[in-house]
C-alpha cells in the first residue's frame, strides 16, 4: 500500500488530469444524480470511493478530500494527521519523525505538488478536519457544490441581463425564413421586410 502511495505522488500530474476529466463528467451528470437522489446514491458512491482511493492513496474516508491541494499525498496518512505541514520533526532524508521507515507525508506532498498544474494550492492553509463528515463521499460533495455554483452563476447572469434590459423581449426584432422582421408593438406583432444591403439579402420579389 505504501509503495502505491509513493507511486501516486510520482504520477501526480497524470492523476490530476484524470481527476479533472472525471470531475467534469460527474458535474455534467448532476441533473441525473439529483433526479435519482443524492441521499440514495451516497452509500454506493462511498463504497466505490473507499475502494479506489484506499488502493491508490490509503484513503481514510475523511469526507473532505484535499488530494488536489496536497500533491496527491493524503495528509490523513500522517501519524499526527497534520492538515498543514511538514512538522518540525522531519528526519534527515525527509523521513517521518514517528515512523522512521516512512517518508514524511508532507514532504511527498510538496514533491507531488511540484509536478501538478495546480500545485500552487499547496500554499493554501487547509482547515481542520470536520469529523462529522467521516465516511461520507467527498466526490458527491464536490459534485453538488460545483454544480450548485454553476447554477447560481447562470441565474445571476440571467438576472443581471433582465435587470439591464427589462424591455429587451418586447423590442427585440426577430426574422423568419421569408426574411421578414417581426416587431412587437404593444400586444401586436407587425411584419416588416428587412432593408436590402449591398451584396446581401433582398426582400422577395426585389431584383
Amino acid at each position: 500500500m505504501y509503495s502505491l502511495r509513493v507511486l501516486a505522488v510520482r504520477q501526480a500530474a497524470c492523476l490530476e488530469r484524470l481527476y479533472d476529466l472525471v470531475e467534469r463528467g460527474m458535474v455534467a451528470l448532476d441533473p441525473v444524480l439529483a433526479r435519482i437522489g443524492y441521499d440514495r446514491i451516497e452509500r454506493p458512491f462511498a463504497l466505490v470511493e473507499r475502494a479506489t482511493k484506499g488502493l491508490l492513496f490509503d484513503c481514510r474516508m475523511c469526507g473532505q478530500c484535499v488530494l488536489s491541494s496536497t500533491g496527491m499525498s493524503c495528509p490523513m496518512n500522517c501519524p499526527k494527521e497534520l492538515q498543514n505541514g511538514p512538522c518540525g520533526g522531519v528526519r534527515e532524508g525527509g523521513f517521518c519523525e514517528v515512523k522512521p521507515q516512512m517518508r514524511c507525508v508532507w514532504v511527498l506532498a510538496w514533491e507531488g505538488a511540484s509536478r501538478m498544474r495546480g500545485g500552487a494550492r499547496i500554499h493554501e492553509i487547509l482547515p481542520p478536519v470536520d469529523r462529522r463528515l467521516q465516511g461520507s463521499s467527498s466526490w458527491l460533495r464536490v459534485i453538488r457544490e460545483k454544480a450548485g455554483a454553476m447554477r447560481e452563476a447562470g441565474d445571476a447572469a440571467r438576472t443581471t441581463l433582465s435587470r439591464a434590459f427589462p424591455r429587451a423581449r418586447d423590442i427585440e426584432p426577430a426574422f423568419d425564413a421569408t426574411g421578414y422582421r417581426w416587431v412587437r408593438t404593444g400586444r401586436k406583432l407587425a411584419a416588416m421586410p428587412q432593408l436590402p444591403t449591398s451584396g446581401g439579402w433582398r426582400p422577395p420579389g426585389m431584383p
